[in-house]
């Protein structure tokens, strides 16, 4: 389209310079003849610039000029003979008339082939960001695959090492009900994309549903408690992201105690974005050793993952709480979900 674009114009604008200057009827002929020289030589060019574009800058460069001055040169023998033959016939320009003719259309050929190599450039250019891209988006996805890929053989080995030291006291109810739940859970897990984004909802249920497999564990050592704002129940965000953050907190809240500890799960809306907090009421000493020193797989893999997620759109930090425990708390965009149900968890 723009190589029939470029000679329709060039036939136009070069018959009405004819026109102009009291040029015969004869020159559109010559003119027309041109037009179609300047086009099947430019399709020739075209053809042999689709494979210099490949090759090094310097060979791409020399044989390009070579080509435009070889089809110049053609060019120029037509365009002597036509104007001999159609416009003054008889007419045998020499010298600096054929030497001006040859100049002329060299500068005509070399505007044709910068544009085309600067569009061909521009598309290569296109074409090499939009594989980058793609590369970018599989990275970022493999990464999101990964992190979430480590969250199941850390939580299945303490499962599994319960499930043993249940059959060897032989509880094979207690043992049962925990596989029974451990293989929902794991139904769960596989059900959804690794890189798939849930709502707040389903992740809930999710967390429940791992903390019925823990609380086969702990018994009432371990309570938890969810404080839901029905606002935020749309709410868009990793599956399995807070999963780690609350084995954190059993880990060190409620393992280390004879007692157990709470576990609060709540979330709220502020202004166009929601802030969940996973607390708990453990030592405030050992929580702190947390913070510092003992981020590990669950809270070093849950800041990673909102990396990953949301960029620099997402907060992440940890403090001790009112209970005398430690909480972490995130904050991320708030994107609801579309039909997304205005009820709490």
């Amino acid at each position: 389209m723009l190589q029939s674009a470029g000679w329709t114009g060039y036939f136009i604008l070069r018959s009405l310079s004819g026109v102009a200057n009291a040029m015969p009827i004869m020159f559109v002929v010559h003119t027309l003849l041109l037009t179609a020289t300047g086009y099947s030589l430019t399709l020739l060019m075209g053809s042999l610039f689709r494979r210099l574009i490949t090759m090094r800058a310097i060979y791409t460069v020399i044989l390009s000029v070579a080509t435009v001055v070889l089809a110049a040169t053609a060019f120029s023998v037509i365009e002597t003979w036509s104007h001999a033959t159609f416009v003054k016939p008889g007419a045998r320009p020499f010298g600096v008339e054929s030497f001006g003719a040859i100049l002329l259309n060299f500068a005509l050929l070399a505007a044709w082939s910068a544009l085309y190599y600067g569009i061909n450039y521009y598309l290569l250019l296109e074409e090499e960001i939009d594989q980058r891209a793609k590369l970018e988006n599989q990275a970022s996805s493999a990464q999101l695959a990964m992190l979430r890929y480590q969250l199941n053989p850390h939580f299945l080995f303490n499962t599994l090492n319960s499930i043993s030291t249940l059959v060897l006291l032989k509880q094979t109810e207690r043992a049962n009900a925990m596989l029974a739940r451990l293989s929902s859970f794991l139904r769960y897990t596989l059900a959804n994309e690794p890189t798939a984004q849930v709502t707040l909802a389903q992740e809930v249920e999710t967390l429940k549903l791992y903390l019925e497999i823990e609380k086969m564990r702990f018994e009432d050592r371990l309570r938890p408690h969810f404080r839901i704002d029905a606002a935020t129940i749309g709410a868009r965000l990793p599956s399995l992201l807070l999963q780690p953050v609350i084995e954190n907190a059993i880990k060190y809240a409620v393992t280390p105690s004879e007692t157990g500890a709470d576990i609060w799960i709540q979330a709220s809306r502020e202004g166009n974005r929601v802030r969940i907090e996973v607390a708990d009421n453990g030592s405030q000493a050992h929580e702190a050793l947390v913070a510092t020193q003992s981020t590990g797989v669950g809270l070093a893999n849950t800041r990673d993952r909102l990396a990953q997620a949301y960029g620099d759109a997402h907060g992440f930090t940890t403090r001790t709480n009112e209970h005398g425990g430690f909480s972490v708390i995130v904050d991320i965009p708030l994107d609801a979900a579309p039909g997304a149900a205005a009820s709490g968890a």
